[in-house]
């Protein structure tokens, strides 16, 4: 139905925000001079910064945007201080439309403001051009901080020694440091591709147990090789790199692979799959019992299994233990008179 343009202040534009996807949503506007009165009523750098916020990806600091059509890196709100995983494109012309995501996480969103319908065809090419041309410019910027964070990555590696079995964070673990080296009072962990074994990325643990990423390194269905005999029995992907040394020593013939969390898991699994079709998989999986209604771990190993053509495993703890225990390290500790 046709609206008639209102005089006055009017409300600000709305946006449509749908991950991953192209989001064309809009009312049907009778008139284009309605959009342009909406569109000048509030900034798209604000309207767009609104979305980003309902996206829960809004910049840290209430951090301005900027509509000059050039990709920018920011801080996300709530992401570690100094990291930039945040990305964004806004132009701000006469017909807005910006794309944003998390390099952390993959989510991607694209946003315009309403009046998608009122727009020429040669116009909604041109936004459809703009998007493709930011979603391009943005995954060639991740290849290129993955290609300069792997060089890091092979640098630092080859700079370090092999683990001190004494290293406190193995101690308190009762744990081999397995497939870890150290640089100072650091273990240093290869993250590696499984299509070829080659280095992606690093990961630090410090004597505290303080785990730290390499800054700019690829970890998506990459993984730490904890163990891996010549002639594995079976494929065993788990979450951290201490579960995945407790697994190894309980199993010996299996390939043990650490995905680093919870996201990782089904990338991980669905690439050793890839890798090793003929080998049994398993995934072993934390049980975070904190609240029964949410087990992020369960979930997370439950679907990795299911996709990959695996079967999942879980720690069983007993009545009594602390519900902060949740790996399989910590159910060994736990047996074994403590945890951490």
């Amino acid at each position: 139905m046709a609206h008639r343009a209102r005089r006055g202040r009017q409300p600000p534009p709305r946006c449509r925000v749908r991950p991953n996807a192209w989001s064309w949503g809009g009312e049907s506007m009778s008139a284009r001079t309605q959009t342009d009165e909406r569109q000048a009523t509030t900034p798209p750098e604000l309207a767009m910064l609104a979305a980003m916020r309902e996206a829960e990806l809004a910049p840290a600091e209430g951090a301005a945007l900027v509509a000059d059509g050039d990709m920018r890196r920011y801080r996300v709100e709530g992401d570690k201080p100094g990291s930039k995983n945040g990305w964004y494109v806004l132009h701000g012309d006469r017909n807005p439309v910006g794309v944003f995501g998390s390099w952390r996480t993959g989510a991607k969103h694209t946003w315009h403001a309403d009046g998608w319908e009122s727009l020429s065809e040669t116009e909604k090419a041109e936004q459809r051009a703009r998007i493709a041309t930011a979603k391009a410019q943005a995954a060639a910027d991740r290849a290129n901080r993955h290609a300069m964070a792997a060089k890091r990555a092979a640098s630092l590696w080859a700079g370090s020694v092999p683990a001190d079995a004494a290293h406190p964070y193995a101690a308190r673990k009762r744990i081999e440091p397995m497939g870890a080296r150290q640089q100072g009072g650091r273990l240093v962990l290869p993250i590696r591709r499984l299509s070829d074994w080659s280095l992606a990325s690093l990961q630090f643990i410090d004597e505290q147990g303080g785990k730290r990423m390499l800054s700019g390194g690829a970890k998506r269905g990459h993984a730490i090789p904890v163990h891996a005999p010549e002639q594995p029995d079976r494929l065993t992907v788990c979450e951290g790199w201490a579960t995945g040394c407790t697994l190894a020593a309980m199993s010996p013939g299996d390939l043990v692979l650490a995905a680093i969390d919870a996201g990782n898991l089904e990338p991980v699994a669905l690439a050793a799959r890839e890798r090793w079709p003929d080998l049994p998989l398993v995934v072993a999986c934390d049980n975070d019992r904190k609240d029964p209604d949410h087990n992020p771990g369960m979930a997370a190993g439950r679907a990795a299994a299911i996709n990959a053509g695996g079967r999942v495993i879980w720690p069983d703890f007993p009545p009594g233990a602390p519900l902060e225990l949740s790996d399989f390290n910590d159910l060994m500790a736990y047996h074994h008179g403590g945890a951490e």
